[in-house]
């Protein structure tokens, strides 16, 4: 069944969707904006490692969230706020079910929670009476969070500024094979921006103005992943690096086991490694259970080549 079928048959009543992760290829932090908000210049693409969203209608005075693992208070989940959100800007009165099983780790970097709200918003606009126009969807998703649009769009690859809002969608690249490592601590954003903006304070020379690109970047650039890779850089990566000593090292090891590029998405902690052939995947396991006293974990994915569509259920 197509997204537009599960809008408009009547019988539909619920549907699925796949919440794909991120990984963050390219991050720069630029300046500072009066709001205390920095903007940024980015490259997402999204990965097969994905959560799976299950909405369903129900009553109005339904609304309410199954989700696997310890996301917190429902009101504070992003599907939900996803959910609330796009009832209100389409004045539909409905009640929904929201069923989330997890795969995406949390609070690492991939995007797992704005994931979540992108395929929520997804979701009901596929079974609304009236879909909101893709812009429009966009611009609601963009009040949920930066990396939110992406996450809505059908965009595979991007890149992005702004707040990370803004995007250009790309082609995808040929799938490649990635190996995630989850180093058994979390990074905090606020502790990540804090970190950087402390470490800027104190050297004159990494100004937000000398943080961006030293040359400009052209579509060519993005074409392929042996150019794409000489534009691979996160400044977190190298911050997070002087508070938690084991990033650099797991880092070496996704590059001593074959990977092209490797680096940290996001603001931590996972690490990614892009690989044109799979690894041997016992041995890095092996060497990152020694690297991270037996608290990291490794997950074996590969870089998306589309976007699930929305899939109508019984």
């Amino acid at each position: 069944m197509s997204t537009s079928d599960a809008g408009t048959s009547g019988v539909t009543q619920g549907v699925m969707v796949f919440a794909e992760a991120k990984i963050n290829l390219r991050l720069r932090i630029l300046a500072r904006e009066a709001s205390g908000f920095h903007t940024i210049e980015t490259i997402f693409h999204k990965l097969e490692l994905a959560d799976t969203v299950e909405l369903r209608l129900q009553p109005p005075t339904v609304r309410q969230l199954d989700c696997d693992g310890d996301v917190g208070p429902p009101e504070h989940n992003l599907a939900i706020r996803a959910a609330e959100a796009f009832l209100a800007r389409s004045a539909w009165e409905t009640g929904y079910t929201i069923r989330i099983r997890k795969q995406i780790p949390i609070g690492g970097g991939l995007g797992g929670g704005s994931a979540d709200a992108g395929a929520t918003l997804r979701a009901l606009n596929a079974l609304a009476p009236a879909p909101l126009a893709p812009e429009t969807l966009l611009e609601l998703a963009a009040t949920l969070g930066a990396d939110v649009p992406f996450l809505t769009a059908d965009a595979t690859m991007a890149l992005a500024w702004g707040r990370g809002d803004r995007f250009l969608a790309l082609d995808p690249l040929p799938t490649r094979a990635v190996v995630l490592i989850t180093p058994g601590f979390g990074v905090p954003t606020v502790d990540a921006y804090g970190w950087l903006a402390a470490e800027r304070q104190t050297d004159a020379t990494s100004s937000s103005v000398a943080q961006a690109s030293p040359r400009m970047m052209h579509p060519w650039h993005l074409a392929n992943w042996g150019e794409l890779g000489r534009w691979m850089v996160n400044d977190f990566t190298p911050v997070v690096a002087r508070h938690h000593s084991t990033v650099a090292p797991l880092i070496t090891a996704l590059h001593d086991a074959g990977a092209s590029n490797a680096g940290m998405s996001g603001s931590g902690s996972t690490l990614f490694g892009i690989f044109e052939r799979a690894p041997d995947v016992s041995a890095l396991r092996a060497r990152v259970d020694e690297l991270s006293n037996g608290r990291g974990n490794v997950i074996v994915t590969r870089t998306a080549v589309g976007v699930s569509a929305v899939r109508g259920m019984d």
